[in-house]
């Protein structure tokens, strides 16, 4: 499921799980366990998924089961993703296919977003499944996502390829899919030479109306 591998300062984590990489238990212990590592000896973090799919989102398999075991899935994967956009350290997020869903919050939850385009979409699409975004997931869209795109983008639901998601504030930057590796380390090991605690103390500022919000409604 993970493959952890430093290069310089940068912690490279890469979630395969040989098929969609859902967001299920075992990717939630995967990703806690990279990113934990990464506290104890990197200076920023690449998150790379699997080519074709970066991530579809929650498994609808261990939603489906019932109400309490979809909350506790839901609720690991919001501890994870909050982790994620409260995290220490520069987080560059490589997109090699698909982030919808889950997988789109992750985005939005790392700092610096990079993806491909051919046929990747990427976006929310929960209303088009008859879901709503729980609050932690709608707050990290309200911060990250264009405001004159955030209606459509989250109520309506819709899906973007790579060049209308870095428009709308899914991705940064947008490149070919043999750059992407290459280019997620690049920005990793520039961002890696700020001062950490500062660097640290920034993003806790500039989110802090969002961030304030979602640890609310985790407790």
């Amino acid at each position: 499921m993970l493959d952890y591998q430093m290069h310089g300062d940068v912690a490279v984590l890469t979630m395969d799980d040989g098929k969609a990489n859902a967001v299920s238990h075992a990717y939630v212990d995967a990703l806690s366990e990279g990113l934990s590592r990464a506290e104890e000896g990197a200076k920023a973090v690449v998150l790379l998924g699997r080519v074709g799919v970066f991530s579809a989102g929650f498994d609808l398999k261990e939603i489906a089961k019932g109400p309490a075991e979809s909350k506790a899935l839901v609720d690991r994967g919001a501890a994870l993703l909050f982790r994620l956009f409260t995290f220490p350290m520069p987080v560059v997020a490589a997109s090699a296919g698909h982030a919808i869903a889950a997988g789109a919050l992750l985005l939005l939850a790392s700092d610096t977003r990079i993806g491909v385009g051919g046929d990747a979409k990427y976006g929310l699409n929960e209303t088009a499944i008859g879901m709503s975004l729980p609050p932690f997931g709608l707050q990290m869209g309200l911060c990250r996502l264009s405001k004159r795109h955030q209606t459509e983008a989250m109520v309506q639901a819709h899906l973007y390829d790579a060049e209308s998601a870095q428009k709308v504030g899914y991705l940064d930057q947008v490149v070919s899919l043999e750059n992407l590796d290459q280019s997620a380390v690049a920005a990793a090991t520039k961002l890696a030479e700020l001062p950490t605690e500062a660097y640290a103390a920034m993003k806790l500022d500039v989110r802090k109306q969002y961030i304030d919000i979602i640890a609310a409604s985790l407790a």
